[in-house]
């Protein structure tokens, strides 16, 4: 294992095959951020998106939870402060990153939990999980983007539903909304992920890389300017 925190709460596994594993290591707590592993988070998919031997990130977390959010106890060191500055932000440092990111959820994906799974490029996730925003609930206004990126993927209706009734969305429900792009047992979650990120390994890196952009920064624009995306990558 390597860049980790003192704590051992982020860890990344940079496997031989262009594959980095990063893990959300907090069980006891269900993977709630506290603001060190956040930055932690941060610096990791950093360092990953520029080291040249990685081609693929699998993110994922320990136990039975992908991340239940931020920790509540610490939420006040969380929110202070530097919390705007790009190099401690993970989703802004997971958007940032060229690599594909692949999601591997198992349990809740809970709020600050659902934006990090939100910045994956493709989700898989464990028969059962579940996806909920509590932003209502607890009157904390969100500023990771799952306002409009959620009802990009699933609906202004749906959205609005799951967001200001702060009820779950499964992943089987998830999956037929297009969020999730496989169900499936939590023993062969690990492998599905492995599956898809040696998929895209096999493939031209230059190529994966470009297009990865054009799709992602496509979601930002209108579709005439969006199409003109593929024009400017020619080379």
């Amino acid at each position: 294992m390597d860049g980790q925190s003192p704590e051992k709460l982020i860890l990344v596994k940079r496997e031989s095959n262009g594959v980095a594993l990063v893990m959300i290591n907090r069980p006891g707590s269900l993977n709630s951020l506290t603001r060190p592993m956040m930055v932690d988070l941060a610096q990791a998919f950093k360092r990953l998106d520029r080291d040249e031997s990685v081609r693929v990130v699998i993110l994922t977390g320990s136990g039975r939870s992908f991340c239940s959010g931020v920790d509540l106890t610490s939420a006040e060191d969380v929110f202070k402060g530097d919390v705007k500055d790009p190099e401690s932000d993970p989703v802004v440092q997971m958007e940032l990153c060229r690599k594909p990111i692949i999601g591997a959820i198992r349990g809740f994906a809970v709020t600050a939990g659902f934006e990090i799974a939100l910045a994956c490029d493709i989700l898989v996730a464990a028969k059962g999980s579940k996806f909920m925003d509590t932003h209502a609930r607890f009157g904390i206004f969100l500023s990771w983007g799952l306002s409009q990126k959620l009802s990009q993927i699933i609906g202004a209706n749906k959205a609005r539903e799951v967001s200001l009734s702060a009820t779950p969305l499964t992943a089987e429900v998830a999956e037929r909304l297009g969020l999730v792009n496989h169900v499936i047992e939590e023993a062969e979650l690990l492998k599905k992920s492995r599956e898809i990120a040696d998929a895209i390994v096999k493939n031209n890196q230059d190529l994966v890389l470009r297009y990865k952009a054009v799709i992602n920064d496509g979601l930002k624009l209108d579709l005439g300017r969006a199409l003109s995306l593929e024009k400017v990558s020619v080379v």
